[in-house]
């Protein structure tokens, strides 16, 4: 290609990203908050392309198997319903003084990007972790998020530990050519700032961040922190909580958002994590036409 007609190209991205309708996934999440039998990831996939979601992201927890058969079985099973698996959303912690539980934090997240490339998956999401001095989730939300470093130890060690960790898996990350996709997830991430810090000391194209909708303290205005982290972003999840959300419950207005998404050049998936109480028979399909809504037909 020419190189004016590539920069042309390039120029336009933004605005092609602000006329084409952005893909919708649904996450496996969706259907399970940890607290009862799992969904089965099959019915997931069968329930998205009955609701018209272009996508699936698979949760790691959720699944039943890591066996070759059981990844190829989803994957064709993903195919032949006509349904994308944009994400793998895992779990993993950085942040501990004890380097053999970092360095096992790194061995797992390797381990689930080699999942992902078998599923056929192209990005994981990552979390930093956290120093889990309130150990109780629900009273860590009441702290909005943000908890006091172990004795001994600052933030900037904790955030050390996150860039060297996620440092240490890019070489895989490439290898398999999945992205890394970091989340503004409770603990180390809570704040925008210290989520930007991390990523902005990886510098790799192999990282980018994943923008959870839900996931910000009291103090930080949703579309405030979206704002910020949007230029980034290569993935988005977006909450929403009918029958009242499993830990608190915001009213996110998905047309502000879908604005300031698209203001930003983002044109690619949202994911869908219906967090409430509701049943996801009726919630998940309520929450489709939501975002189809606000993020175009």
């Amino acid at each position: 290609m020419h190189r004016r007609t590539l920069l042309a190209a390039l120029a336009a991205a933004p605005l092609l990203a602000q006329r084409r309708p952005i893909r919708l996934a649904v996450s496996t999440y969706s259907y399970w908050h940890f607290k009862s039998k799992r969904v089965p990831v099959e019915q997931v996939i069968d329930d998205a392309a009955r609701i018209g979601f272009e996508g699936v992201e698979i949760l790691h927890r959720g699944m039943e198997a890591e066996t070759p058969a059981y990844l190829k079985k989803l994957k064709l099973h993903a195919f032949r319903a006509g349904v994308a698996l944009p994400l793998f959303s895992i779990h993993q912690d950085f942040v501990s003084p004890f380097i053999d539980l970092r360095q096992e934090a790194v061995r797992h997240t390797e381990h689930c990007i080699r999942l992902a490339a078998q599923l056929g998956i192209p990005c994981v999401r990552l979390n930093s972790g956290r120093w889990k001095t309130i150990p109780n989730f629900n009273e860590l939300m009441k702290a909005g998020g943000l908890e006091p470093p172990v004795d001994g130890f600052v933030n900037d060690d904790a955030i050390k530990w996150c860039v060297e960790g996620i440092n240490a898996c890019l070489a895989t990350a490439e290898k398999e050519g999945v992205l890394l996709a970091l989340e503004n997830h409770w603990g180390l991430t809570t704040l925008p700032d210290d989520l930007l810090r991390i990523f902005r000391a990886v510098k790799s194209p192999w990282l980018g961040l994943n923008v959870d909708t839900g996931n910000f303290p009291q103090a930080v205005s949703p579309y405030d922190g979206i704002a910020k982290l949007a230029p980034h972003a290569i993935m988005v999840q977006a909450k929403t909580y009918q029958g009242g959300g499993e830990y608190y419950t915001l009213d996110l207005d998905y047309k502000r958002i879908a604005g300031i998404l698209r203001g930003a050049g983002y044109g690619g998936w949202v994911s869908l994590e219906m967090e409430g109480k509701a049943d996801p028979g009726t919630a998940v399909p309520e929450s489709y036409r939501i975002l189809r809504d606000a993020f175009g037909a």
